[in-house]
């Protein structure tokens, strides 16, 4: 095994202007495949940040007016959930593992101490923040049970709201707000990137208390729904509605009475689309490395002819055709193996240190984000290559196995 290896290093040496260039094509194959692969997940990080917070198997649901003419009921009519209509959706539709209402009054006036904003105020329950799960909590707590049971005067806002009236680096947990000159105690601060950053620009209060205290009475301004995780989120999403306009007469027809979202629609279109980037982006990769490796076949080729006499010597003195076509394919495997593992190296390097760059310097592109390399996929693309690498040297290493001795002596 030594004296093989030691061989083919004798046999490289001899012809390194020509080893180095087939060495930096296979090198270069796989370092534009990996950068391919790091780029096409920044962008694909960066796409699904657009998204925010939202849970992508969420529903949201508001109402409209009338479009259609429908049981002797004319055209705009404005329609109005109430907690009535939750809980019908609750007892009624299959696959829900949570189902809820959120109340908005608009913008109103927050204030604290000589410092004050005109912010959104929103009533919700313990489920609104169970279904939008992927908002994260700076500090403090979110409304639970209790605070609903009990009507309590507390609030959870948003980064924005705090940074006006606190300060960026002041912590409101336990602090007193007046919203609409209704004193409320804050108990929370939440960051929601949604709708760019503007999500954050909210205050939000048990729902019981936004009722009683701001008069809302049973309205409900908006449901949200979050599907059970095996089931189908567009067919539940078609269940809420058919319901909802079954209860407040509605045709089937109309588009704009009930209207709704389901987050996992443009998730499903940009994954897919994703999907196929990345199928152009392994089409583009591993055609560098193709021609890589057709350079290593071309390589072998010269190399058994230039030593075909060699090779006939060495088949005389006894050489077996298993140690010619052995030999051959470790110069093969050698060459294409410490290649491919140093285009590896240096190309999940440099993704590694445009992501640091990116973090360290705060840039915030927005559709680049995170890039990244999957482990799976490099060291798969690495031993695609040592395979096909070998199989590329294979066919002349057969050659050469084949030549007789006379014929190999004659040979120029």
């Amino acid at each position: 095994m030594w004296d093989s290896l030691q061989e083919i290093l004798f046999t490289l040496r001899q012809n390194k202007l020509r080893t180095a260039l087939t060495a930096f094509g296979v090198f270069w194959g796989i370092f534009m495949l990996i950068l391919l692969l790091g780029a096409g997940r920044g962008m694909q990080n960066g796409v699904m940040n657009t998204f925010g917070d939202e849970s992508l198997d969420s529903i949201v649901i508001w109402t409209g007016t009338t479009s259609v003419a429908y049981q002797g009921r004319g055209l705009g009519r404005k329609i109005m959930y109430t907690n009535e209509d939750i809980e019908a959706v609750r007892r009624q539709v299959e696959g829900l593992r949570y189902v809820t209402g959120a109340n908005s009054m608009g913008q109103g006036s927050v204030v604290y101490h000589n410092k004050q904003g005109m912010f959104e105020t929103y009533g919700i329950d313990d489920r609104f923040f169970k279904i939008r799960d992927k908002v994260p909590f700076r500090a403090g707590r979110t409304i639970n049970v209790l605070d609903e049971l009990n009507t309590r005067k507390i609030a959870v806002v948003g980064t924005s709201v705090r940074d006006r009236l606190f300060g960026a680096s002041a912590d409101p947990v336990g602090e007193w707000i007046k919203v609409n000159n209704v004193h409320l105690k804050v108990i929370g601060v939440f960051h929601d990137r949604g709708n760019n950053g503007r999500d954050s620009e909210r205050v939000y209060v048990p729902y019981s208390t936004f009722a009683k205290t701001f008069g809302r009475g049973n309205q409900v301004h908006t449901i949200w729904a979050r599907p059970d995780a095996d089931a189908d989120g567009f067919a539940v999403q078609e269940r809420i509605i058919k319901l909802l306009k079954q209860r407040h007469g509605v045709s089937p027809d109309d588009r704009r009475a009930i209207q709704s979202f389901n987050f996992a629609e443009p998730a499903k279109m940009v994954k897919g689309l994703f999907v196929a980037i990345n199928g152009f982006i392994w089409f583009v990769g591993l055609g560098t490395l193709t021609a890589g490796i057709v350079g290593i076949s071309n390589i072998m080729i010269i190399t058994v002819k230039e030593r075909t006499r060699e090779i006939g010597i060495r088949k005389a003195l006894g050489a077996t055709p298993f140690s010619i076509v052995s030999t051959l394919l470790m110069e093969s495997v050698l060459v294409t193996s410490i290649a491919g593992y140093c285009g590896l190296v240096l190309g999940v390097g440099l993704v590694e240190l445009m992501a640091y760059g990116l973090k360290v310097s705060g840039a915030e592109l927005e559709f680049f984000r995170r890039p990244e390399v999957n482990f799976q996929a490099a060291v798969t693309a690495v031993v695609l290559l040592i395979v096909v690498g070998a199989l590329a040297g294979l066919i002349p290493a057969m050659r050469a196995a084949r030549i007789m001795p006379v014929e190999a002596m004659k040979a120029e």
